[in-house]
């Protein structure tokens, strides 16, 4: 088995890097993928530094950037995505995707003076902001959207995300929009639409993710937001896709989605080794997963949120900062939402993995 990456090392295990590595409370060797002291046992033959750099479906081979040529029988695409960056050639302008990444960021945080703007209140976004708050560092996060984390939560727990940031001294704006920045060799303002300047010695952008697809046009293959694949993954014969490059027909949500989540990445990574070795392989049917650290709160949700989702906190509450929250489609339950409750959203997770109706979720808290 060839594995081709075109980074010169390993990539390391992603949460740690707007977490706890970014903070300095662990070193790179800490955030190595448990694989990596297995490699050897495995028959690999691991090609770090090679990069693909063209596909061709119908011959079954890929180019490579020294120009030579494989031939393979089965082929898994993960290649990822790529954040999107700011228009700017100053120092001290970042975006978070690696290891490199995150050590830039650490150094610059720890030399002073410290005032870090966050473009974007993602998840990534938001996550930077409260570690380097909680290193000390003066920190403003710039969203466009009304509240933080729009795209993926319901505005009741976004506002709930915008004032536990607040409430660590994150100065929080909302409905922003960034015009440019300013320096000389490095940042020095993020100059805003309405022409409000914000200094910074820092600057991370948080601005989403582009699935990395360049190298596949002409390929064959379909693409559009990522590799369409079937219900198993599937792109083209004997060619599969996972992470975040796939884009795939969920029957569990009936919904084609492509998610950028640590979790599914390992998982449909597992799952697309084994669908080309299966003719009859059962459709890849997740319950999409993730969590975030903000501060002394963990976040935790299982399902898919839809935007006319209702949502009903069955256990604790907002003004706590502790509590749990069902989403209701009809008459079942499509999501859980925990905030330092881990077992409930566990247990749910484990029944949602077939359709859960309403009435079942609402009995697990005695309603």
């Amino acid at each position: 088995m060839i594995v081709l990456d075109g980074a010169s090392e390993l990539p390391p295990d992603r949460p740690p890097l707007s977490k706890k590595l970014l903070a300095g409370v662990i070193e790179p060797a800490a955030a190595r993928q448990p694989i990596a002291a297995r490699l050897d046992e495995l028959s690999l033959d691991l090609r770090l530094g090679s990069r693909a750099e063209s596909l061709d479906v119908t011959a079954r081979t890929i180019t490579l950037d020294d120009g030579s040529r494989l031939a393979f029988d089965g082929l898994v695409l993960a290649t990822g995505a790529t954040p999107r960056r700011l228009d700017t050639a100053l120092a001290g302008v970042h975006t978070l995707r690696t290891l490199e990444d995150c050590l830039a960021i650490r150094a610059d945080l720890e030399s002073a003076p410290r005032r870090l703007v966050v473009i974007g209140a993602g998840f990534i976004g938001a996550e930077v902001a409260a570690t380097a708050r909680s290193m000390g560092v003066e920190v403003t996060i710039l969203e466009s959207a009304d509240l933080p984390m729009q795209r993926v939560l319901p505005g009741a727990i976004g506002g709930f995300v915008a004032e536990l940031l607040a409430g660590e001294g994150v100065d929080v704006r909302l409905g922003v929009t960034v015009d440019h920045l300013e320096g000389g060799d490095r940042v020095e303002r993020v100059v805003l639409g309405d022409g409000t300047a914000i200094d910074a010695d820092v600057v991370v952008a948080g601005i989403g993710v582009v699935p990395s697809t360049g190298w596949l046009e002409g390929s064959g293959l379909t693409l559009g937001n990522g590799v369409l694949c079937d219900e198993t993954c599937l792109a083209a014969p004997g060619v599969v896709a996972a992470g975040d490059l796939a884009r795939w027909p969920n029957p569990l949500y009936g919904e084609t989605m492509r998610i950028e989540q640590w979790d599914n990445a390992i998982e449909q990574g597992a799952y697309a080794g084994r669908r080309l070795l299966q003719t009859d392989a059962v459709p890849y049917a997740p319950v999409p997963w993730f969590w975030s650290d903000l501060f002394d709160r963990k976040l935790q949700l299982a399902g898919r949120v839809g935007p006319g989702d209702h949502m009903e906190i069955v256990d604790g509450s907002l003004e706590e900062r502790r509590f749990v929250a069902l989403f209701r489609r009809e008459d079942r339950c499509v999501a859980v939402l925990g905030v330092n409750r881990p077992r409930f959203v566990v247990q749910l997770r484990m029944q949602m993995t077939v359709p859960f109706s309403w009435t079942d979720a609402m009995a697990v808290f005695g309603r």
